[in-house]
């Protein structure tokens, strides 16, 4: 039986031979009966690809045969063709899952359309895609070249997010190319960070791309000035990628942007978002608050303190601002925000941040079950949404949306998956991060890494005078050389933060207005 048998069911069977005729010529193979009770007898003994069902026949109605379809062959898509066009029996065809509702008279190219749209829409979309992308490629690589200012590297990115998304369904030799330019522009992007780094911590106000410290000041204080409530909603380790694939879910609720900024370095919680939190390079935080600052070899939580360094900021700026501040880790939390709601509308801001991919990442490392489930980025993406369709974070933003509030929904920093590993040594007390490292005498090749020896220079605080900071690229993570066969099976392929890449540094911050 051919991959294209199509049943058309229909009482003027007769009437249509010349639009048979036109799908039998375009290849497909066409059964043909003339009452819902022999269409459900072909169901029943021929595998079909999808069926044409008239809705207005003798006997058994169109509707009466798609509800024993349904239940005969429910992934079957069904085309339903009818006369009427009564509100109601859309309704009910629509409601009963139908791939599509044409109303007669329809042409051979109508139907041929549909067909094409229920048949083989992935494999034309992928084909296009591909050929799309072949044609986009050389335009791309000249934009990896010639990315030399901050914008120029969010547009890159940006560009090979699309195509990351657009090519998820096509051919392995695609997706090879693509991985290929992704590790190009994350090699000239490093280059990029290389250089021009140290100029942007100095002069943030000015010249540097907007930052951590900078996101409260930008994004957040101008909004209350305008006197609305606002919502700051913070998904830790959250990638532009993997907003791109919830957008859709909340389009029904917000018209939302796609912008970005930087993360600072160490693209890690407990640097990263105590920036944002309080407005402050690690360094400024250490020596302004150093009650609120937990160094990298305490046992101490290194992002408890989160709270009070809001309070500092909005202190610091001489602005009152009632504010609220909630972290979920599990559903219970987050069932709890949304029974409290109510209270919540008493704050000009309400800073929440939620964990749920920041414990993914963890756990795929950790383990097998996971890492097969998230084996791949396209699958990382797929449960990062299957999460948020799911999850209280999407309620709690849906009745942020009804009760007119605007949102800026962001994250500290993103994670790459790492697949080259690189040889440090270091004392006993050096950091365990597979991405960045701090110590004393930290040993490497320096060309593998970004490496800061003047940590203060960076706004990093340097509890030793020899203190350095060195950072992973590219795709690379740091493996010492005891256990090092095991740890580099251990850790590669897994998904990790703190270094130097698009993925990590490149991160969404969407300011999200709710539809009227």
């Amino acid at each position: 039986m051919s991959q294209n048998t199509i049943l058309w069911a229909d009482d003027e069977i007769d009437l249509l031979k010349p639009h048979i005729i036109f799908l039998r010529n375009k290849g497909y193979e066409v059964i043909t009966v003339n009452n819902g009770a022999d269409a459900l007898d072909v169901v029943e003994r021929v595998p079909v690809n999808l069926i044409i069902l008239d809705e207005n026949m003798p006997g058994l109605t169109g509707l009466q045969t798609l509800s024993r379809i349904k239940e005969k062959a429910p992934t079957v898509p069904v085309i339903m063709i009818t006369k009427s066009e009564e509100e109601n029996i859309m309704d009910q065809a629509v409601g009963s899952k139908i791939a599509d509702y044409l109303i007669k008279p329809v042409n051979p190219n109508q139907i041929l359309l549909s067909i094409k749209k229920n048949l083989h829409a992935q494999e034309l979309v992928s084909t296009a895609s591909s050929s799309g992308y072949r044609n986009d490629f050389g335009k791309i690589t000249s934009s990896i070249n010639e990315s030399y200012t901050v914008d120029d590297w969010q547009e890159t990115y940006r560009t090979l997010v699309r195509w990351e998304l657009e090519l998820a369904d096509a051919a392995p030799d695609m997706h090879e190319m693509l991985e290929l330019q992704k590790n190009e522009a994350n090699v000239a992007i490093a280059k990029f960070v290389k250089k021009n780094y140290g100029t942007w911590v100095k002069n943030m106000a000015d010249e540097a791309p907007l930052m951590s410290p900078r996101l409260f000041k930008n994004k957040i204080f101008p909004l209350l000035d305008a006197g609305e409530k606002v919502f700051f909603v913070l998904i830790d380790n959250f990638r532009f990628d993997q907003w791109r694939v919830i957008r859709p879910i909340l389009s029904d609720y917000f018209t939302c942007d796609d912008e970005m900024y930087y993360s600072i370095l160490p693209t890690a919680t407990q640097y990263a978002r105590n920036a944002i939190f309080s407005g402050l390079m690690p360094l400024d935080i250490q020596k302004l608050f150093p009650q609120l600052w937990v160094d990298e070899d305490s046992d101490e939580g290194k992002n408890l303190n989160e709270s009070p360094l809001i309070a500092t900021q909005f202190d610091r700026y001489r602005r009152k601002c009632r504010f609220s501040y909630n972290k979920i880790n599990d559903n219970a939390a987050g069932e709890r925000l949304l029974r409290d709601f109510a209270s919540l509308e008493d704050n000009d801001l309400n800073v929440v941040v939620f964990n749920f991919i920041d414990m993914l990442s963890h756990a795929r490392t950790e383990s097998k079950m996971i890492r097969e489930l998230a084996a791949t980025n396209a699958a990382y993406r797929s449960l990062t949404e299957s999460w948020f369709r799911h999850s209280s974070a999407f309620e709690f933003l849906r009745k942020v949306a009804e009760s007119g509030y605007k949102v800026v929904l962001t994250t500290d920093h993103g994670t790459i998956k790492v697949t080259g590993p690189v040889k440090v040594v270091g004392e006993k007390n050096t950091n365990t991060n597979l991405r960045y490292k701090l110590g004393r005498n930290l040993s490497y090749n320096p060309r593998q890494v970004f490496e800061i020896q003047r940590p203060r220079d960076f706004g990093l605080p340097a509890p030793n005078v020899s203190t350095r900071y060195i950072f992973a690229t590219g795709r690379d993570f740091f493996a010492y050389p005891n256990n090092y066969s095991y740890y580099v099976q251990y850790y590669t392929d897994t998904f990790q933060h703190g270094g130097v890449s698009m993925e990590e540094m490149l991160v969404p911050v969407i300011t999200m207005i709710p539809k009227q």
